[in-house]
C-alpha cells in the first residue's frame, strides 16, 4: 500500500482566505455562528444554533465553510480535544471564534480521516509542548500544526479506516451511555431508599422543628492579620470545600489560624454540618461534615445537632435537603435562620436505633461507591480503547 508522510501544510488549506465568501454571499446574507462552547470535544458534529449576517461577522471572526475541520488553538480547549467538522452551514458558510484553527482538506486528504488524526492523544500531548503565551492563554504554535506530519493513505484506504473508527466509536459510546445509565439507576435507587427511611416514621418516632433539635450558626470574619498558612483551627471558605480530600468531611483549608487568637465561640464543632448560605454557590446543594475545630467565613451556615439527634443520622437526613428550596431573595439568594421555621426532621427516639439506621445506610453506600470505582474502571477501559484505535490507525496499524 503507497503511503507517504506529509506536513499538514501539504494536503490541507490552513486559515482558508475569508474573501472568496465575498464572492458568494452579500452582506445582509445569513451565516452560521460558532464560538468556541458550541465546538464539541472529540466529536465531529458541531452545535448550529446561531446565524449572524455576514457583515456582523466578516471582519472580527475566524471563517470556514462546509467540510473544513476546526480544532481549538488555545489552552485548555486545545489539550480538551475541542474540534468538530463543518457540515451543514447556513449558506455553506460558517464564522467563529479566532481561536479556532481551520483547515480544509485537499483531494488527497478525507474530512473524517483528517478529524480522527487530530483527536489522537499523541497529536494533542506533542503540540501542548509547543504551547506560548500568558498563564490562561497559551496557543499552539502555527509552526508545529503547519509542518505536523501524518502518515497518508490512498484515499479508498482512509474511508475504509474512519468507516472501523466510526464504528468502533459508536460501539463504545453506546457502551459508555449503558454504563453512566447502570451507575446512575444505583444511585437512584439509594436515594429512593434514603428518602424512604425519613418518609415513613414509626410510632417510637418524633418530627420536630429544625430548630428545636439543632442550633444554627453563621460564619464569623476573621482579620486577615490572624490567617495563618498553618494553624490548630480550620479556616474554611466555600472555595475550600472543593478540595478533593473535602468532598464530604471538611479535612484540610487553603488557611488555618490560632484557637488563642480567637474567641471559642466562633469554632464550629465536630459533628455539625456545613453549607453555602449566600449568591450563587447555594444552587450547588454542598454539603461538608466538620471532623476537626474550623471556623468558617460569612458565606457559610453550620447547623449543630443536638444530643438528641446522631450526627450521622442528621447528615444523612440533611443531604435530602434541597439549599435552594429554602433560601429566599431574588437578585442574591440568601439562606438564615428563618429559612429552616417550617423545616421539620424526623427522628426516632432511640438514639441506638438511629445508629441501627445509619448503620444500614452506611453499608448501602458502601456498596454505591463499590459499583462507582467498577463503573469508573469500565469507562476508562472504554476510553483507553478509543486511543488504541486511533494509535493503530495512524501507526498504519488497521
Amino acid at each position: 500500500m503507497n503511503q507517504q508522510m506529509k506536513k499538514l501544510k501539504e494536503i490541507c488549506i490552513i486559515k482558508p482566505p475569508k474573501n472568496e465568501v465575498r464572492k458568494k454571499l452579500k452582506d445582509d446574507d445569513l451565516v452560521s455562528f460558532v464560538p468556541m462552547e458550541d465546538l464539541g470535544i472529540l466529536s465531529k458534529n458541531i452545535n448550529l444554533n446561531k446565524e449572524r449576517k455576514l457583515k456582523e461577522v466578516v471582519h472580527s471572526y475566524t471563517y470556514f465553510a462546509d467540510d473544513d475541520v476546526l480544532l481549538a488553538k488555545i489552552t485548555p480547549c486545545f489539550e480538551n480535544g475541542k474540534l468538530g467538522i463543518a457540515r451543514n452551514l447556513k449558506n455553506g458558510v460558517g464564522f467563529g471564534s479566532s481561536e479556532y484553527i481551520v483547515f480544509r482538506p485537499t483531494r488527497d486528504l478525507f474530512s473524517e480521516f483528517l478529524f480522527y488524526f487530530l483527536s489522537d492523544e499523541n497529536f494533542r500531548k506533542k503540540g501542548k509542548k509547543t504551547m506560548s503565551g500568558a498563564v490562561g492563554h497559551k496557543r499552539i504554535s502555527k509552526e508545529f500544526i503547519e509542518n505536523y506530519q501524518i502518515l497518508l493513505p490512498p484515499l479508498s484506504e482512509q474511508h475504509r479506516i474512519v468507516k472501523i473508527l466510526d464504528e468502533v466509536f459508536a460501539d463504545v459510546a453506546k457502551a459508555k451511555e449503558n454504563v453512566e445509565k447502570n451507575f446512575q439507576n444505583a444511585k437512584e435507587l439509594f436515594e429512593s431508599y434514603l428518602q424512604s427511611v425519613f418518609a415513613n416514621p414509626r410510632k417510637d418516632w418524633e418530627e420536630k422543628r429544625l430548630g428545636e433539635v439543632c442550633e444554627l450558626k453563621s460564619g464569623t470574619t476573621i482579620s486577615p492579620s490572624l490567617e495563618r498558612k498553618s494553624g490548630d483551627v480550620l479556616y474554611t471558605k466555600i472555595a475550600d470545600m472543593n478540595l478533593p480530600e473535602n468532598f464530604i468531611e471538611i479535612k484540610n483549608s487553603s488557611r488555618f489560624v490560632n484557637s488563642d487568637e480567637i474567641k471559642k465561640n466562633q469554632i464550629i464543632p465536630e459533628g455539625a454540618i456545613i453549607f453555602p448560605k449566600r449568591g450563587g454557590a447555594i444552587a450547588t446543594n454542598k454539603k461538608r461534615k466538620i471532623v476537626k475545630p474550623t471556623i468558617v467565613d460569612l458565606n457559610t451556615m453550620a447547623i449543630i445537632p443536638s444530643n438528641k439527634i446522631d450526627d450521622e443520622y442528621f447528615y444523612h437526613w440533611f443531604k435530602l435537603i434541597d439549599l435552594s428550596k429554602i433560601s429566599n431573595g431574588t437578585s442574591i439568594p440568601q439562606i438564615n435562620n428563618y429559612s429552616f421555621d417550617e423545616v421539620y426532621i424526623p427522628y426516632p427516639v432511640s438514639l441506638k436505633e438511629q445508629k441501627s439506621i445509619v448503620a444500614k445506610l452506611d453499608a448501602l453506600s458502601a456498596e454505591i461507591k463499590k459499583l462507582e470505582a467498577i463503573y469508573k474502571q469500565k469507562l476508562a477501559d472504554l476510553e483507553e480503547l478509543n486511543k488504541s484505535m486511533l494509535k493503530k490507525a495512524f501507526n498504519g496499524e488497521l
